[in-house]
């Protein structure tokens, strides 16, 4: 009775998902669509940042040995650093949530590698084609093997949620008599394929090179049976962001010229040997849940000063990229990097020990802490206050402090005290009388707070407590 009811369910869950063979209801959220926020690059330009959706996959975004790393992440760094903007991530499977992010102004590219079409054209432009994809079908050699379209007929094809591979298999049904069941779901394309792998389900639909990249390493894999013929991959952007697109077409066309995207697709979709072991890997956001050999270490550090360990861990990949060797060119040593009196001071008999050179840096920076804690009460904001200080040190970013009470804005919010830290290589504010430590670079400091938060969004997002 109950394997009887279990069945009744899915095939119901099929009737309202499969039936469905359109990319987005125009209803939902009909504000965001015809009105979408006015938002272009001027605008991104000031604000310092520029936000885009990805994907975590072996071809798109992943976190592998502290670093990030992906063909979108690259492409997109460099598109940042190319419009004098820093690169904020934003981690999706679902496109229908992506394109939601996209109109309402929390994003402003989506970098998925998707397909263009008129469907989709209708709640966002395109940017000129990165690339061409055709589209086939993931299953497993040792299943009952699919080798022409009439075989599909009431089989079951899981897909992503919002993925134009429905559209596709929709089209196929056309003036026929066989039908094709679609289920969404929330998982993205290579969670999919390790589905089909593990025996969960049977098939799903991927676009060719990411299906080549797997197949590679992964023997039981067919991804002979193509569902759609090549078409033009591209980024979306909101369609009254005119400044933007153009800007990013005319980036695409240069990096095309230069052969720099030849190369990077080289690096994340032909080199299989590389993308099996950086998927596979213990120290890959993708095949295991470790940032580093010293995650036990770094965990047990962040326990001492009641931080996430991520965020120590970001910390660390910062100044050292886990190396506890490094030294840099003033003398700093080991994982956190501290000067010969630092290390000292904080009890450090033997530098070269990784677990005492970094309890030496968290004494340091439960130093800070206390220095920071009654004027700054609020713990999120307060951490930003600590980073500038082991950077650049406290006195620097107490000066600014100063200056921000001085000039009538609120001292106990970072993005206050760091635009009067910036300011510090001014005379007019570094030879302010309230200010004690003099000239410093102090937009520095401001860099490497954001980097470490925003190294740490990613570790928070892609690896487990």
């Amino acid at each position: 009775m109950r394997r009887i009811l279990t069945s009744f369910i899915f095939i119901s869950l099929l009737l309202v998902f499969g039936v469905q063979c359109t990319f987005l209801e125009k209803e939902k959220n009909k504000s965001i669509w015809d009105n979408p926020v006015a938002l272009d690059l001027d605008e991104i330009v000031k604000r310092g940042y520029i936000r885009a959706v990805v994907d975590n996959s072996s071809t798109s975004y992943y976190i592998y040995r502290g670093r990030r790393m992906g063909y979108e992440f690259e492409l997109l760094r460099n598109l940042a650093s190319n419009l004098g903007v820093r690169l904020h991530l934003i981690v999706k499977s679902n496109i229908e949530d992506a394109f939601v992010l996209l109109n309402k102004g929390k994003a402003d590219i989506i970098a998925m590698n998707l397909e263009v079409s008129d469907e989709r054209k209708k709640y966002a432009n395109f940017t000129e084609a990165l690339g061409e994809v055709s589209t086939v079908l993931v299953q497993r050699k040792s299943g009952q093997m699919i080798r022409n379209i009439e075989e599909l007929d009431d089989k079951v094809i899981h897909i992503p949620q919002g993925a134009i591979y429905k559209s596709q298999l929709c089209d196929m049904q056309v003036d026929s008599t066989f039908s094709i069941s679609i289920m969404e779901v929330r998982e993205g394309r290579e969670q999919l394929i390790s589905q089909v792998l593990e025996r969960k389900i049977d098939y799903t639909v991927v676009d060719k090179d990411l299906a080549l990249v797997n197949a590679t390493y992964y023997r039981d894999l067919d991804i002979a049976f193509e569902i759609s013929e090549k078409s033009p991959v591209a980024w979306a952007v909101r369609p009254n962001a005119p400044e933007l697109e153009t800007a990013i077409n005319s980036w695409i066309s240069k990096r095309k010229k230069s052969g720099y995207l030849a190369t990077l697709y080289s690096k994340y979709y032909l080199n299989s040997k590389n993308s099996y072991f950086r998927s596979n890997s213990a120290f890959s956001s993708l095949g295991g849940n470790m940032i580093s050999e010293y995650d036990d270490i770094i965990k047990s550090a962040a326990e001492h000063l009641g931080w996430d360990w991520r965020l120590l861990a970001s910390l660390v990949y910062k100044e050292s990229a886990f190396n506890p060797a490094a030294t840099s060119y003033a003398g700093a040593t080991g994982l956190l990097q501290l000067m010969p009196v630092t290390l000292e001071r904080f009890g450090v008999e033997d530098p070269n020990d990784p677990y005492q050179s970094l309890m030496g840096g968290v004494n340091f920076l439960k130093y800070l802490d206390k220095f920071w804690r009654e004027r700054i009460p609020e713990s999120n904001e307060r951490i930003k206050f600590i980073l500038a200080s082991y950077n650049i040190g406290h006195g620097h970013v107490e000066d600014a402090w100063k200056l921000t009470m001085k000039y009538g804005k609120n001292p106990q919010y970072w993005e206050h005290v760091s635009h009067f830290l910036k300011l510090k290589t001014d005379p007019e504010y570094y030879r302010d009388p309230i200010v004690r430590s003099g000239y410093a670079k102090g937009h520095i400091a401001v860099n490497y707070v954001d980097d470490i938060l925003i190294l740490y969004n990613s570790y928070r997002v892609l690896v487990e407590p």
